[in-house]
């Protein structure tokens, strides 16, 4: 079987620092997979290695069937990548964002002419696609971010945050767009989080990770089934894997970073 994600004892190493260890998982064509964790976990640096944008110590990994070492531009080829921090140029409108990334992607005017307005309209932008990006609520701006990566019809989106600094308003309005694309296009999605509803909604496996390892793994019934079932939550299973608290806050750095991606979605 091939898988649209997987990877075999995929490392990174920072020095001394082992970021990522030994990550072995698979992810399923057309699923929504979850990376979970907290700050420092490895989530961050798995998406970078997945997406060709760090390279793996030791191990190996494939997306959509190609080698990330081995053939990067076929995987860059196959992927969309929405980073945590904000991608969208506030001083273009929606449009002209999409523009860019089109003519980026390598797709010819005769593509741009049809995909452009399609993905403008797939996440319901189309009414403000001549607005200056500046002008957008923090939800549109992550909308129009997802319109990007999704222009040129990738097989796997990896989404680093998605709602990260969104009131509830506007997360569950991602939420939504971010299941029509499994439903209507059968994207395959990989996302990091630390919201555990988020998680529990979108993800139909998740993966724990903990000090760069992966302690545990399964659908959300299951890890709750794990802990004992009924009434458990997946915030009382995070616990449990990770003895770490959710609203920790991370380093002061992560802290800053964090803040600074909110004030700028607001």
């Amino acid at each position: 079987m091939t898988f649209a994600v997987e990877s075999h004892d995929l490392t990174r190493r920072f020095g001394t620092l082992i970021a990522v260890d030994s990550l072995t998982l698979s992810v399923d064509s057309g699923e929504v997979f979850g990376l979970l964790g907290p700050n420092g976990a490895g989530k961050t640096t798995v998406i970078k290695m997945l997406t060709t944008l760090l390279p793996p110590t030791s191990g190996t990994a494939s997306v959509a069937g190609a080698d990330i070492v081995k053939h990067p531009l076929a995987v860059r080829r196959a992927i969309g990548y929405v980073p945590q921090l904000l991608s969208a140029d506030g001083t273009l409108t929606g449009r002209e964002n999409l523009l860019i990334f089109a003519k980026l992607y390598g797709m010819r005017r005769r593509e741009r002419k049809v995909e452009i307005p399609a993905a403008l309209a797939f996440m319901g932008l189309d009414g403000s696609a001549d607005r200056l990006v500046r002008q957008y609520s923090g939800g549109m701006i992550r909308r129009l971010e997802i319109a990007e990566a999704m222009l040129h019809r990738p097989q796997v989106v990896f989404l680093d945050e998605p709602t990260v600094g969104l009131d509830p308003v506007a997360r569950q309005a991602v939420w939504d767009h971010i299941g029509r694309l499994r439903a209507d296009w059968g994207t395959t999605i990989l996302l990091t989080t630390h919201y555990m509803e988020e998680a529990d909604a979108l993800c139909g496996r998740v993966a724990i990770m903990h000090l760069g390892r992966v302690v545990a793994g399964g659908s959300p019934a299951e890890l709750k089934e794990s802990i004992g079932g009924e009434g458990s939550t997946l915030d009382e299973v995070f616990a449990h894997y990770t003895g770490d608290n959710l609203d920790s806050g991370g380093t002061y750095r992560e802290a800053g970073r964090t803040r600074r991606t909110a004030r700028r979605l607001h």
